[in-house]
């Protein structure tokens, strides 16, 4: 009787104690996929910073050659021009001049390229300051009607790390715009709400198919905007419209 029972007992235990390792099972699965899945999103942040990173070094090496070297020959070349007198030449007199007024206007342009390129220097000052001078470069090119609302001016709070790739992601922005949009007006909108900062530009360009471009992995600019949103735990909404234009809409945690 005894042996019945135990074996009743036995196989009415087995059912909860096959459910519970199949639990247990399912739980160490569900775990290891989390901690993998984990491992390889960590992974693929490293691998954007070291990109990052050698991306600005790449740049500052950049905008050291052109402030240091190429704009002290452009120096050098306005004292030469300076040092040639000709006052029985008023033609070639004009020609001088001209080329005086060419040279200190490249040498302006090279220095604004110079700190546009050095971007942690431009951070320094604030990432309001930092997006103003990127529209005031964008002012410079011409071409474009601009909105801009820039309300980042007064910032009181700053995050270094942060402030350099939101920079980044909007010269990547503008540089495709110029590059790709074929646009005649750009709208620029920066705030700051409830420790979220917001930015958003839009333009009316020829627009372009948007899940297409993510399906074939053909707007390499807009997967690094992406990549880069992503490494700061921000979000980012892509509207675009074929011959309508495109609005880029970004969130990011602040600071």
């Amino acid at each position: 009787m005894s042996i019945i029972l135990l074996a009743s007992l036995v196989f009415l235990l087995m059912p909860i104690f096959l459910l519970l390792y199949i639990r247990s099972y399912n739980r160490h699965k569900k775990n290891h996929f989390v901690e993998k899945e984990n491992m390889r999103q960590k992974f693929e942040s490293e691998i954007l910073k070291t990109h990052i990173e050698v991306q600005e070094q790449t740049m500052q090496t950049i905008a050291t050659e052109l402030h240091d070297n190429i704009g002290q020959l452009l120096s050098l070349t306005t004292l030469t021009l300076n040092s040639i007198n000709v006052p029985e030449n008023e033609k070639a007199s004009e020609k001088i001049e001209n080329s005086l007024s060419l040279v200190n206007k490249s040498i302006k342009e090279i220095r604004e390229l110079a700190k546009i390129l050095h971007g942690e220097q431009i951070v320094e000052s604030g990432i309001g300051n930092a997006i103003e001078q990127e529209i005031n470069w964008l002012k410079r090119v011409g071409g474009y009607e601009l909105q801009v609302s820039n309300n980042l001016l007064e910032l009181s709070v700053s995050s270094p790390d942060k402030d350099l790739i939101i920079l980044r992601l909007l010269q990547e922005i503008i540089n495709n715009i110029i590059k790709h949009a074929q646009a005649t007006s750009i709208h620029i909108d920066t705030y700051l709400k409830n420790e979220t900062l917001f930015l958003t530009v839009k333009e009316n360009g020829i627009g372009f198919d948007y899940e297409a471009a993510r399906t074939k992995k053909t707007g390499i600019g807009l997967a690094s905007i992406q990549k880069r949103v992503e490494l700061i735990k921000g979000k980012i909404e892509v509207n675009s419209v074929v011959e309508k234009g495109t609005s880029i809409f970004i969130e990011i945690p602040y600071p």
